[in-house]
Formats: structure tokens, sequence, C-alpha cells
């Protein structure tokens, strides 16, 4: 039988940094939604690392969601893949505790990332967090030539993909009720973004190092 599992060398290189931003962000117990969760080697990395958490994976690629399979299919704490396009107006989920997204919106059209916030915005409980990985320009300037060159690439393998504008996709959560929390600097001149469901009172944002 041939293996499903897919892989991403970028996954070995990010996901410890990652590892240590959700254990301080991430609740004490529930269901975390990942939405876009490609290969599943985060989703096999994070549920094993934080067993106190369900991990619901997701994507809306079949080869994707085969692969999410095997390479959690070992884990009880992990549920079925779900085939979840986050740029749908209605999600096959209806509540999570928090929601976690790596490496998409860059990499998909911008209805991707408005389908995101309004996906999360109405899926999250009061206090809820949504994390974002993966590289952005901050006050309108990459933050690495190594990243604008990434830029250019995406943008002329397909106009509607790109680095995006961390200010603008901040603003784009406010909308949708997903106060920014905090930026913390990640290693390869990413940034993990992490926001909370308004209702309750929120600090204001930091930018971490």
């Amino acid at each position: 039988m041939l293996d499903a599992r897919r892989s991403a060398p970028a996954v070995q290189r990010n996901r410890g940094p990652l590892l240590d931003v959700l254990r301080r962000v991430l609740p004490p117990r529930g269901l975390v939604l990942e939405v876009a969760s490609g290969t599943g080697e985060h989703a096999a990395f994070f549920a094993a690392a934080l067993p106190h958490l369900i991990w619901q994976p997701s994507d809306p690629a079949a080869d994707a969601r085969a692969s999410i399979a095997a390479w959690c299919a070992d884990l009880a704490s992990v549920r079925s893949p779900l085939a979840l396009d986050a740029a749908a107006e209605r999600w096959p989920i209806t509540t999570a505790d928090a929601v976690v997204c790596i490496n998409m919106i860059h990499i998909a059209p911008w209805a991707a990332c408005e389908g995101l916030m309004r996906g999360a915005g109405s899926t999250l409980p009061q206090g809820g967090v949504l994390v974002l990985y993966g590289p952005y320009r901050i006050g309108g300037t990459h933050t690495a030539p190594s990243n604008a060159a990434f830029d250019a690439d995406l943008r002329h393998q397909n106009p509607d993909w790109g680095v995006r504008d961390v200010e603008v996709v901040i603003d784009l959560a406010g909308r949708h009720g997903l106060l920014h929390r905090e930026t913390v600097a990640m290693p390869a001149n990413n940034q993990t973004v992490v926001f909370e469901r308004s209702g309750a009172a929120v600090s204001p944002p930091t930018t971490r190092s």
C-alpha cells in the first residue's frame, strides 16, 4: 500500500518555534481548528506535543487530506480532516476554541484571507484566539530581501497571491471582531500574529521579538 504522507521541508524548521507560541496562547483545553493543514505534519507534531487539546485539521484538497490522515493515524486527539475551503461562505464546523492557520494567506487569493477572518469570527467564542503564521510586510516594507524575492515569485505565479501587509490583515480581522493581541518575530523572517475574539477586555497589541 502506498504511503499517502507528503512532506514540506519548512515544517522541520518552523514547528519548534511555533510550538513555543502555541503553548503560551492556546487554551488549556478544547478544540483547535487548523485551517489549510497541508501535509498534516504540523497537526501531527502539535497534537502529540499538546495532548490536552483536540486537533481538527482541514484542507480543501483531497490529496492533502489523505496526507493529513496518514500522518495523524496513530493520534487519538486528532479528528479526521475536514474538507474546508477558507473562502467559503459557510464552513463545515460551527464552533472551535481556537483557530490556527499556517502559511496560507500569501499563497491563496485575498478572498481566502477574507473568508478566514469571517469564519474565525463566527466560529470562535469570546476570548478565543486565531493564530496566523507566515511572511508579512510591516509598515509597507518587506522584513528581508529574501521575502521581497519570494513575494515577486508568488505574484509571478499568480497575481492574486503575495506577501500581505500585516496592518491590512489586522484591519480586516478587526472588522470581524478579532482584535490584534501580539505579533511575534519568528525565524526565517516570518511572523506569528495572534488575534483574540472580542467581547472581553483586550490588552493593547504588542510586538515581540
